[in-house]
């Protein structure tokens, strides 16, 4: 395969198929260097040399009823993750205060839970208008399932950009959760957008899925024309149902952050959890086709620390985003 002639179709505005998407992923590891490349081709045209700095605030912590087998938070789990109640306003505007002094162009609001309650989603909006009032931080909030009325609720406040991962493919979701439904989070998608906020979507790879479920869960988010998509790799967390899954290989990951990429050019990909651990010592390679990241951690486990990803960005050649270009 000619990564590079595959990137200039892709950028000259043909869609990729599943059959190019397949290749990609089953492509041997010595033509990595090449799909990267390539990958870096389509990303460049769309983001230059920017890398999107987010931070995640854990606003409730271990108290899920779901039973989402990956997560160290879902009923079932018996991980020894800190357990609290929804944050205060005033610690969630204190959060995104740090995460803008961090040059961070988003601040996400997360909490565990199938859905926000009337209390929560009020604490949730009145950060939001705090927030908004001090500075120009984008807002995105991950609260679970949302119907209509909460998601109007949330971008009347302020909200930007709202997320709820799919995780996965259709086929595959029931082996990772049945507490609700792969179209629960498909109808949560959608009153998010007809709400008028950006819909921030990704998954998982890495969760005992076949190769087509990943590629199945990049062209339905395609379908969705979601804005921004977080590409997870699962690092099993003692005490969860997937806590002995075998991790993936750093070249796997790299390829399917790419695949992502070619799938779709010119939205956000985002290199998420899991990276350091299951990158090891490739993950700077992650930022020629993903274009941010987030920094100092994953709700429940640390993350490499801001300094030292800010290092690594500039030293590769890259630069952190500013509010004004985000």
């Amino acid at each position: 395969m000619n990564w590079r002639e595959l990137s200039e179709q892709v950028l000259a505005g043909t869609d990729l198929s599943i059959d190019q998407a397949t290749s990609i992923l089953t492509a041997p590891d010595s033509e990595l260097l090449g799909i990267l490349d390539a990958a870096f081709q389509i990303r460049h045209k769309y983001f230059g040399n920017r890398v999107h700095i987010h931070v995640l605030q854990n606003a409730k912590s271990g108290m899920c009823r779901e039973n989402c087998k990956f997560c160290s938070q879902a009923i079932g789990s018996y991980s020894g993750v800190d357990r609290y109640r929804m944050q205060t306003v005033d610690e969630l505007v204190a959060g995104a205060k740090e995460a803008h002094a961090s040059k961070a162009v988003k601040y996400c609001m997360v909490t565990a839970t199938r859905g926000p309650s009337d209390a929560e989603l009020e604490t949730i909006c009145e950060a939001a208008r705090q927030i908004k009032s001090d500075t120009q931080i984008h807002l995105c909030a991950s609260l679970g399932l949302l119907n209509e009325s909460q998601a109007e609720q949330l971008a009347e406040a302020g909200i930007d950009r709202f997320n709820h991962n799919l995780e996965t493919s259709s086929r595959y979701y029931p082996e990772v959760c049945n507490t609700h439904t792969f179209e629960d989070r498909i109808n949560t998608i959608r009153n998010v957008k007809k709400a008028g906020m950006e819909a921030c979507c990704g998954g998982i790879m890495g969760m005992g899925e076949e190769i087509q479920d990943r590629i199945e869960l990049a062209f339905t988010l395609r379908e969705l024309e979601i804005e921004s998509i977080p590409v997870n790799f699962l690092n099993p967390r003692p005490g969860t149902p997937l806590g002995d899954v075998e991790q993936l290989t750093p070249q796997e990951c790299l390829k399917s952050l790419a695949m992502f990429r070619f799938v779709n050019p010119s939205r956000d990909i985002r290199v998420a959890g899991g990276r350091e651990v299951c990158l090891a010592d490739l993950q700077v390679m992650a930022l020629y086709p993903a274009n941010s990241m987030f920094v100092d951690g994953y709700l429940t486990t640390p993350g490499a620390g801001y300094e030292s990803d800010l290092q690594m960005i500039k030293t590769a050649g890259f630069e952190p985003a500013e509010l004004s270009t985000a």
